[in-house]
């Protein structure tokens, strides 16, 4: 059934071949989770993304069904390769090998699949300040809401009966927390804002959930998404606006979703707020607060204080049925800059990617920025690092023209580094850099690999072939690695197989198998 299905793939590829052909490579990562697929046709003279390979998502879908039953494998890797002469190949592994052709580049070893690296707010001590929330106060400002709404409507608008205590007793039990005093008394009123599969949207474009859909959605939003190690190890969660008043950490026990956009977003309340904050504040999260939750206000009582406050303002729309409230503008997301060093730099900013700038880069105009996380120069180099020495810098993406990495030393903010060079550099310094967790040097002609073995805790390693194969000869590869990256984009499946065994991954049962089909050759 595997020899079927690949030789119905190879059928397909060399039938979509361009005039003129020597290669194709589909490479693709396939299971119940969906079906990933790049690569393209080696045509002399042409780049190879000018000649993607066909995506035949169905019948790759086949073939990783049909290595499950072979292997048990719940996601495969494969590569396809196929030659103008009708040859072809297939090489498959467990997804703990994945390609990241047509993206970063090269392969993906994960050798640890439990690790997952901290997130700073994760880390943080609870805020010590008193709930703003008002339990009479909500309730009165609730009810002057929906009194405000029903004279723009003509009638009021309907909602379900109010939840039980006996309810909103077993629901504190599951969560694990009790309720915001403030939202407990509105779940008396009624228990959400919807009745059967219409919703009254009365949280700004948020629909009020039902307590039992909070909890349910409470459980599978209380840790933060892993979106796996291509995009983690140099990813940064950000701090909101106001700062320091909600943890930094993309999930959180302790982070309650009472609304729903009905678009992956949610409006939640904070049991476990940052310094700054206050319990039972308000925050936005979700699939688009990637880079860090959102405060929205300090309780449910002042969002009802500022929902009138709109109301008042004639700040609304009617379509239909229904009111949206018009809110104010609002940046989405941290303070962040692209394209140039400005020679003002807000005293705000988190985040700066630099993007071809002719000569070194000048960093020093960064020093006025305290609370910049991730600065990266893109297509462009600098000569010294001294000025990012005592910023906040957590995410760092440098190529290095001259200069060195002395200014780094001992810096304890510094979590990722993605390092390129126009000479060769010593790395030493890097020894000192506690919190060092991803690190790429694919780019960088490095004096001594072998310093590598003394981080104290690197997870994530990113080298070409020519500098594992050093690293692994002098047996130096660091003890504490969870993932690494083969960063040659060329490399064949079979290389990374045999790379990541000598890793230590147990690469076994790869299955191979070739034929060969008729074909004129293009």
């Amino acid at each position: 059934m595997v020899e079927r299905a690949a030789r119905r793939i190879a059928e397909g590829i060399i039938a979509s071949a361009p005039a003129g052909w020597t290669r194709a490579i589909l490479t693709s990562t396939a299971g119940r989770g969906g079906v990933s697929v790049s690569g393209g046709y080696t045509v002399p003279g042409t780049p190879l993304w000018r000649s993607p390979v066909p995506s035949p998502f169905t019948e790759l879908g086949n073939l990783a069904e049909a290595l499950r039953k072979v292997r048990g494998w719940e996601r495969t890797s494969m590569e396809i390769e196929c030659r103008p002469s009708g040859e072809y190949g297939l090489v498959a592994t467990t997804d703990a090998i994945t390609s990241l052709r047509g993206r970063d580049g090269g392969f993906q070893a994960v050798l640890d699949t439990d690790y997952r690296l901290p997130q700073p707010g994760c880390e943080h001590e609870e805020g010590t300040a008193a709930p703003e929330g008002d339990p009479e106060l909500a309730v009165a400002r609730f009810r002057e809401y929906m009194r405000r709404r029903a004279a723009i409507l003509g009638r009021p608008e309907q909602l379900p009966p109010p939840a039980s205590a006996a309810a909103l007793d077993q629901a504190e039990r599951r969560i694990g927390r009790p309720l915001p005093a403030d939202l407990r008394a509105l779940y008396m009123i009624a228990d959400g804002d919807g009745i059967d599969y219409e919703q009254r949207y009365l949280f700004g474009r948020h629909a009020w959930l039902a307590l039992e859909a909070m909890v349910a959605i409470h459980a599978a939003q209380r840790e933060p998404v892993w979106y796996g190690w291509e995009l983690a190890w140099k990813s940064i969660v950000f701090d909101p606006d106001p700062p320091g008043t909600v943890r930094r950490c993309g999930g959180h026990p302790a982070w309650l979703p009472f609304g729903t956009g009905e678009d992956g977003n949610y409006l939640a309340v904070d049991l476990s707020p940052a310094r700054n904050g206050r319990p039972g504040q308000v925050i936005c999260i979700g699939r688009d607060y990637h880079d860090g939750p959102a405060h929205v206000a300090d309780s449910v009582t002042s969002l009802l204080g500022h929902y009138l406050e709109l109301l008042e303002q004639g700040a609304h729309e009617e379509d239909g049925d229904y009111i949206s409230l018009l809110e104010p503008a609002r940046r989405f997301g941290p303070h962040r800059i692209i394209g140039e060093i400005p020679d003002e730099i807000p005293p705000t900013l988190q985040a700066i990617h630099v993007n071809g700038a002719v000569g070194p880069v000048d960093l020093t105009p960064l020093i006025a920025g305290p609370n910049l996380r991730l600065l990266h120069l893109n297509r462009c180099a600098t000569a010294d690092l001294a000025p990012i020495r005592t910023l906040p810098i957590e995410s760092l993406r440098v190529t290095l023209d001259g200069g060195d990495l002395t200014p780094l030393e001992g810096h304890r903010d510094l979590t990722s580094l993605d390092l390129g060079t126009t000479g060769p550099l010593d790395i030493a310094p890097l020894r000192t850099v506690p919190n060092l967790r991803g690190l790429d040097l694919s780019r960088a002609d490095v004096r001594d690999l072998t310093v590598l073995a003394d981080l104290p805790d690197l997870r994530y390693l990113s080298l070409t072939a020519r500098q594992w194969t050093v690293l692994l000869d002098d047996g130096k590869v660091p003890p504490t690695l969870a993932a690494a990256r083969l960063a040659d984009d060329d490399a064949p499946l079979d290389e990374a197989l045999a790379w990541s065994a000598r890793l230590g991954l147990d690469t076994g049962d790869a299955l191979r198998t070739t034929g060969i089909l008729e074909s004129d050759g293009g």
